[in-house]
């Protein structure tokens, strides 16, 4: 059966003048290095982690006590770390005396602990 198959191929390519199978697979091939490209774009892009700032932005002010919230924005992740604008000292030190384990815990409960592993609060 395969015998008769190739045959059949070999006919069609000549009448055609080209090879489709070949063709075929050229055009697969191309749609396959397209999508490995876009993922390298996109990592290069750093696209998924902004996308992960954006979330946890939206996040924080569902999850985080309002009076935090008012005075406390996320501004950045990197390597773990979530960096925290605070807006005054007197804010910066009741977060991190008091409430810092608090914010972690839900957070990491939120986004997993390999997203958030620490979280760095900073006046600014």
């Amino acid at each position: 059966m395969a015998y008769q198959s190739n045959d059949r191929a070999r006919v069609l390519n000549a009448w055609r003048g080209y090879n489709v199978a070949a063709a075929e697979k050229t055009a697969a091939d191309k749609g396959r290095v397209a999508g490995s490209i876009v993922s390298q774009v996109m990592g290069g892009l750093g696209l998924d982690r902004r996308r992960a700032e954006a979330e946890i932005g939206k996040v924080w002010n569902h999850l985080i006590d309002p009076q935090i919230t008012a005075h406390a924005q996320p501004t950045g992740l990197n390597k773990g770390t979530l960096f925290v604008s605070v807006d005054n000292s007197v804010w910066l030190d009741e977060i991190v005396r008091y409430r810092r384990k608090e914010i972690l815990d839900r957070l990491q409960n939120s986004f997993g602990k390999e997203t958030i592993m620490r979280i760095s609060f900073r006046v600014g």
